[in-house]
């Protein structure tokens, strides 16, 4: 009973996130933001395991039974002012602090406060290519931004794929690479570069491994192809998401002192098998390596929704493990805290 209080309790640090929808939105556009795998509208958002999720959790939110109908969810979220909404979920996910990715279409979402922000490499070396020395711009452009941020992300899985040469590049193999990317970069040669700069500078860097959108090919974001460049640097690195990789990611965590890892996005949406899948992810990791990340992004649901469901399966896990005598619960709240939010604050110096 006291895991399952503190659990209930305990506040969070979102190790990395995105904002908020700045408008509602019709319903088409709410069951699109719920398909992953999906850049355009689909009607069959609320099929997906995370629109049962959607349905289990969050309608008690809104004061409906929980596994209330879709169209009684819609109705009962489009009747709620906007502001109201938001304010709702966001407080329901108990989070004390956002690490924020704000590269991702910073015009449609509002950022959640209070927050820390993490800077997409690939942003900063695309504002630097039409300079006439884009090596010096982007590093100009690094050192202003290790000023202010806590991280720095790599979304090297969207633009070519993790299976690249990552060694580092000379400043002139980087010059001519530049000069044949812009305005979009997805030259291997420019990722390892502004990677290398980052670890450089001791910056943690977060790397997007695992599921994602359609622009990415799955079986190019294994974090096990990160193997060479984790094995030549020496700077933090957070792997985000990872599934199906995820037990992946829980060798690099133990093989690598400075390797860490979340399976935040896909606890959302694998909905009930979110439990089995903590449950995987602390096969083998070291607890300290391990973080809560929902990387909720558009819809204000999806903030409280991987707080909830995070909260269940390490509730299910842990405590199945110290109902069997096998863990006791002094060792399971310690656990919780740990990924809860004192990983993050250790490893991003908050």
């Amino acid at each position: 009973m006291e895991l399952l209080e503190h659990l209930r309790t305990v506040r969070l640090v979102d190790h990395h996130v995105h904002g908020w929808f700045t408008e509602p939105g019709d319903r088409a556009a709410f069951e699109a933001a719920l398909n992953e795998g999906s850049p355009g509208p689909v009607s069959t958002g609320f099929d997906l395991p995370i629109g049962v999720a959607v349905r289990r959790w969050c309608a008690p939110l809104l004061g409906l039974p929980p596994l209330v109908s879709a169209d009684a969810y819609w109705e009962a979220r489009s009747a709620t002012p906007y502001d109201e909404l938001v304010g709702t979920f966001l407080g329901a996910a108990g989070v004390d602090q956002w690490l924020v990715d704000t590269g991702l279409t910073p015009g449609v979402v509002t950022n959640p406060v209070p927050m820390s922000e993490v800077v997409r490499l690939e942003t900063l070396l695309e504002e630097a290519l039409g300079e006439d020395d884009p090596v010096g711009a982007f590093r100009e452009r690094l050192d202003a931004a290790a000023r202010t941020v806590v991280a720095t992300k790599t979304i090297a899985a969207y633009r070519c794929g993790l299976d690249i040469d990552w060694a580092r590049p000379s400043d002139a193999e980087v010059g001519a690479a530049a000069r044949r990317s812009a305005p979009r970069v997805t030259d291997p040669v420019l990722v390892a570069f502004a990677v290398h700069e980052a670890a450089e500078r001791g910056l943690p860097l977060q790397v997007h491994t695992g599921l994602g959108d359609r622009d990415l090919d799955l079986h190019r974001a294994d974090p096990m192809l990160l193997l060479p460049l984790l094995r030549s640097i020496g700077s933090p690195v957070l792997l985000l998401h990872c599934y199906p990789f995820h037990r992946q990611a829980g060798y690099l965590a133990q093989a690598f002192d400075h390797v860490h890892f979340d399976v935040g996005l896909a606890v959302s949406h694998l909905g009930a098998r979110s439990v089995e899948l903590v449950a995987e992810a602390m096969e083998l990791a070291p607890f300290g390596k391990q973080l809560y990340s929902s990387d909720a992004y558009g819809l204000p649901e999806l903030h409280a929704l991987g707080s909830l469901l995070w909260r269940r399966a390490m509730g299910e896990v842990l405590g199945g493990w110290v109902a069997r005598g096998d863990w006791s619960e002094a060792d399971a709240v310690a656990v919780v805290d740990l990924v809860a939010a004192g990983n993050a604050r250790r490893v991003y110096g908050l």
